[in-house]
């Protein structure tokens, strides 16, 4: 099953377990996130990405700059270890893997989640590839990518046992939106991925041909 597949297939599961209000709420919130410009003033191809130092899951400093010099990078955004969507993108992620490292790109996944969620979150999904905390969403603001979550839809989100604030060591729930990018040597976005809404994410196949139109000295 492919990732859209799968994704399709939590929506629908997704839509029958909510009520109409419900339903209506998160997509009137995902229409605003829309309507307010984020996903077009987001980093695109052609600029040029903020070189960055975050910890991975086990407080290990990762530099971009020390990855984008062996080779071409993938940057994957995602909400956090408590979205479905993401976990079901993280996971396609690992199981491509062995083809990204076989073109010289490396594969990093950020979050504004604690490093201890993050490290839930790479155990349960088995990762092997590095899983970035980006406390404060300090570096997904530099690709212009946060928003606040709706009120309405964080009061869902509690009810479910999820506090995303408390998640990320916030006081308010802010999240990336789910953004897929791929970067040159020299920083330059060669292919970028971002969506308002929250159950969409890069088609796989285009990532990995975005990686494969590299020139050869890239990889």
């Amino acid at each position: 099953m492919s990732l859209e597949e799968e994704l399709a297939a939590q929506r629908r599961q997704a839509w029958q377990a909510r009520s109409p209000e419900e339903r209506k709420v998160r997509a009137g919130a995902i229409a605003d996130v829309d309507a307010a410009g984020v996903p077009a003033a987001a980093l695109a191809v052609g600029d040029s990405i903020p070189r960055f130092t975050l910890p991975d899951a086990l407080g290990r400093q990762v530099a971009i700059a020390d990855l984008i010099e062996s080779g071409p990078v993938v940057i994957s955004f995602y909400r956090g270890g408590w979205c479905p969507y993401c976990n079901l993108e993280l996971r396609a992620l690992q199981g491509r893997l062995p083809e990204l490292r076989n073109l010289g790109a490396t594969l990093v996944a950020i979050s504004p989640e604690l490093p201890d969620r993050s490290l839930s979150t790479v155990d349960k999904n088995e990762l092997t590839f590095p899983v970035l905390s980006d406390v404060g969403n300090r570096v997904a603001r530099e690709f212009r990518l946060v928003h606040p979550i709706a009120p309405e839809v964080v009061a869902y989100q509690l009810g479910n046992g999820n506090d995303v604030a408390a998640f990320n060591g916030a006081e308010v729930a802010e999240v990336p939106l789910p953004a897929t990018y791929v970067v040159d040597r020299t920083g330059r976005v060669e292919y970028a991925f971002v969506s308002a809404d929250y159950t969409r994410r890069a088609e796989l196949d285009d990532v990995l041909t975005a990686v494969r139109r590299l020139p050869a000295d890239h990889a």
